[in-house]
């Protein structure tokens, strides 16, 4: 009955917490079993074993086993929500979602991003880096408390378009007292993909990964108007 129990379990997925168990609980049950035969086949007739020990282990055995069972059964049902959710966030695709961080993808030549002063300014400037860390755009900010929305035209340094991609922008002030302010950032993006990682979803806006829980707003993405 045990062994039969086993084998209907022993199709768990590969790679999962539960597969790995069973093939565990397998290995201990076939070396219980084979030490179990080898004691009954050498005792002695006029003295036999006391069932109760064995008859206990096994007990522990089967309750493990369905242990096993029921953690297979919890990830499948985990796989599944998984997949739900995937198909759900498909929607998600080409869709415009604003999200908090401080990376920005540039995609066509533009990028947007928000940051938020809790108070006046002192001073406060826009840096936005590369990949590799390297500044390409630089000006100054505005300095008034409040919410504000800059979009940058790809433009660096030299005047040139810099490469669609992903980047950093970040925005840094001074208050009247020469204090550094804490600045809250969002940045939009167009979503090209979405997945889930180790039960994390995610969202993709070209190459920046972001999660689901980061994304503030969802809406239409513009749509180009056609040219006659």
């Amino acid at each position: 009955m045990i062994l039969g129990g086993i084998n209907s379990t022993s199709n768990a997925v590969a790679g999962t917490q539960s597969a790995d168990d069973q093939a565990r609980l397998e290995e201990d049950l076939n070396q219980f079993l084979t030490l179990l035969v080898t004691q009954l086949e050498n005792q002695d007739p006029l003295d036999p074993m006391d069932s109760t020990e064995f008859t206990s282990q096994l007990v522990q055995f089967a309750s493990v086993e369905q242990q096993i069972k029921q953690n297979t059964n919890l990830e499948q049902l985990v796989g599944l929500q998984q997949n739900n959710q995937i198909s759900s966030m498909v929607n998600f695709i080409d869709k415009l979602v604003e999200v908090e961080g401080q990376s920005i993808p540039l995609e066509d030549g533009q990028a947007e991003f928000t940051y938020t002063l809790p108070v006046n300014a002192k001073s406060a400037s826009i840096i936005i880096r590369d990949q590799n860390g390297i500044t390409v755009f630089e000006q100054e900010a505005d300095t008034t408390a409040g919410q504000h929305t800059f979009t940058w035209d790809g433009s660096n340094r030299n005047g040139q378009t810099a490469p669609d991609g992903q980047y950093s922008a970040v925005v840094t002030g001074l208050d009247p007292q020469n204090e550094i302010i804490t600045i809250s950032q969002t940045a939009f993006g167009r979503v090209t993909g979405v997945g889930i990682d180790n039960g994390v979803t995610s969202l993709f806006m070209g190459d920046i990964e972001v999660p689901q829980t980061s994304v503030i707003s969802v809406k239409e993405a513009a749509v180009a108007a056609a040219v006659n």
